[in-house]
């Protein structure tokens, strides 16, 4: 029990943030209104995302200095659960926009880039499934871990910054924390942050158990 205090926070953190999230005053903003307690929602799935994409590149490293497939399978895991929070991470913000900007969907570069990231991660899982060698899976998979984390980076966080855009953060347009005020609101942003980056651990967790009871039923 020891060892799985870590799961309990989770879970309190994620459920303290919900209940907290809905029911707590929140600043009357111009357009967002109501609508940025999404914040609370929206932005910790990046947040665990962007965590356990790192993880899948740093184990996709680990992989190529020292070919355990260990670290192949900790790689694919990591980065199963991060595209898992990246599509939640979209869909959030689909129902933030149309309740902001109007539309589901607009064109814009940071939604785009988004979408793109995504999209080059579940090509990750393609390649992954099209190899049938183990050895010569992971190391083609690592590589392009590496390339697909690079491009990421670029398509979500560089890329918006150069060109005009919507998303707070990006483009000119002043992130949250340059015009929030409300210091209430930190307290349950920070441990929604934290709760979900630990779930997502929760979950890779998981999975790699599944792999293992996988491994010893073949």
């Amino acid at each position: 029990m020891k060892k799985n205090w870590w799961k309990a926070l989770s879970g309190i953190l994620i459920g303290y943030s919900i209940y907290a999230g809905f029911v707590n005053e929140v600043p009357r903003l111009a357009i967002l209104n109501e609508t940025i307690r999404n914040i609370y929602f929206h932005v910790p799935m990046w947040f665990a995302m962007m965590a356990l994409y790192t993880a899948s590149l740093v184990t996709s490293i680990m992989y190529l200095s020292k070919f355990d497939l260990k670290n192949d399978r900790l790689a694919f895991v990591t980065a199963q659960t991060g595209l898992i929070f990246g599509l939640l991470g979209l869909s959030t913000g689909m129902i933030w926009a149309k309740y902001t900007w109007g539309s589901f969907w607009v064109n814009d570069v940071k939604l785009n880039g988004s979408a793109a990231a995504v999209l080059v991660y579940a090509a990750y899982f393609v390649l992954r499934g099209s190899v049938p060698d183990e050895m010569k899976k992971a190391r083609l998979a690592a590589v392009y871990n590496i390339f697909a984390f690079t491009l990421m980076i670029v398509f979500t966080m560089i890329l918006p910054r150069m060109t005009d855009s919507l998303h707070p953060g990006n483009g000119g347009n002043p992130a949250f924390a340059s015009y929030d005020l409300d210091n209430h609101m930190r307290m349950i942003f920070y441990p929604a942050v934290t709760g979900w980056i630990l779930m997502g651990a929760w979950l890779v967790q998981l999975q790699l158990r599944i792999l293992r009871i996988k491994s010893a039923l073949i």
